[in-house]
């Protein structure tokens, strides 16, 4: 295969890892709230949401975890130079750290399957909104492969995170009216 096409897979399977790293807490979401429900409702939509929860995360999110490290792995092995390169580490710590986030949501995933409820909805509000910070600074680093310009990188972020959880606090206000 060449380096396109490997890059191009990697590509593939960081969306799809994202989009399930997005959902799956999303469903977190609806079951933490499913849980708290009267038994009749309780009954209906828990085993449901684990059901969806579960296909999510064995079919769509792990597997593209792993793709995306084997191919992000065999792209670098065509760019081992850029392991001189201050961006690449602060990328592949970043890429660590989100690795991290996926295994914490993991066990948070085991949790819920079990009915283990330890997050209420607003703190997993907050905690999905940590990979959208995490795809922002990995994809601008990426692209610019520049940490020259790293406070004003991390300012962006740290502004960012701000809007972020005042939208989460807006749309808390809104939902309790």
């Amino acid at each position: 295969m060449g380096f396109e096409v490997i890059k191009a897979l990697h590509l593939i399977f960081i969306i799809t890892w994202f989009a399930g790293l997005f959902y799956i807490v999303r469903l977190f979401i609806y079951q933490t709230e499913a849980l708290a429900r009267p038994e009749a409702e309780r009954k209906i939509l828990a085993p449901q949401l684990a059901l969806m929860a579960s296909r999510l995360w064995y079919i769509i999110t792990w597997p593209s975890a792993i793709l995306t490290l084997i191919f992000g792995y065999w792209v670098l092995s065509f760019r081992w130079g850029y392991l001189q390169e201050e961006f690449m580490w602060v990328k592949l710590a970043l890429v660590g750290l989100l690795y991290l986030y996926h295994g914490c949501n993991h066990l948070l995933f085991m949790e819920l399957q079990k009915g283990i409820v330890r997050w209420n909805s607003t703190q997993l509000r907050i905690w999905n909104e940590l990979a959208t910070l995490l795809l922002f600074a990995i994809v601008f680093l990426i692209v610019l492969k520049n940490t020259l310009h790293m406070a004003w990188g991390i300012a962006a972020l740290i502004g960012l995170g701000l809007v972020l959880m005042l939208g989460i606090r807006m749309y808390k206000k809104i939902r309790n009216q």
